[in-house]
C-alpha cells in the first residue's frame, strides 16, 4: 500500500465503457454536462446549470447558471494536462475550499479493444486538508476517501450508462 493510500490522500475508480479510446475521451470531455449526474450531490451550484470542461491546458471545469443578478459561473478547476485520447488532469476546488486549498483529478483512458476502454479517475490531494475541514463532512481520512471513491464511482457509472444509451442503442 502506498503512503498516499495510508494517509487517505487518493480515491481511485475505474470503469469500462463500450466505445473506443478516442470516443471515450470525447464523450468524457465534450459531453460532460450530458452524463454528469445532476442535483446538489453532484453539481456545484444550487440551481440547474450547465457543466463545461474547456479543452487544452488552462481550460476551465465550471458550471454556469442563471441567477437573479444574471449569469453566474462556479469554476471548479483548471486543466493541467491534456493528452487526447489517453489522459487529462485538472485541479479541483470545492466551493468551501480556501484560496490555497486545491486537489488534483487525473483521468486515464486505456484502450482495451476497438470497442472497449477503461476509464480511471484518481482524485488526490485530500491529505493537505485539515482533519476538521468542512469538505470532509466529519469523516476520518480513510472513510472520507471511501465516500469520495463511491461518489466518483457513481459518476463513472453515469458515464458508462450514458455511453450505453447514446452510443450502443
Amino acid at each position: 500500500m502506498s503512503a498516499s493510500a495510508r494517509s487517505g490522500d487518493v480515491a481511485t475508480v475505474s470503469v469500462t465503457v463500450g466505445v473506443g479510446q478516442t470516443l471515450a475521451f470525447d464523450v468524457f470531455t465534450r459531453e460532460i454536462d450530458l452524463w454528469w449526474r445532476r442535483g446538489v450531490r453532484f453539481r456545484f451550484g444550487r440551481r440547474v446549470g450547465a457543466l463545461c470542461l474547456e479543452s487544452g491546458v488552462g481550460g476551465r471545469l465550471f458550471e454556469s447558471f442563471d441567477s437573479e443578478s444574471g449569469p453566474h459561473v462556479i469554476e471548479v478547476g483548471r486543466v493541467t494536462h491534456w493528452d487526447p485520447p489517453a489522459a487529462l488532469a485538472f485541479t479541483w476546488r470545492n466551493v468551501n475550499f480556501a484560496e490555497d486549498e486545491i486537489t488534483q483529478v487525473e483521468i486515464t483512458f486505456e484502450s482495451l479493444s476497438e470497442t472497449s476502454t477503461r476509464v480511471t479517475v484518481r482524485h488526490r490531494g485530500w491529505a493537505m486538508l485539515r482533519p476538521d475541514h468542512p469538505a470532509r463532512h466529519g469523516l476520518a481520512p480513510g472513510e472520507f476517501i471511501r465516500v469520495t471513491g463511491l461518489w466518483w464511482g457513481d459518476l463513472m457509472t453515469a458515464l458508462r450508462e450514458y455511453i450505453d444509451r447514446a452510443r450502443n442503442p
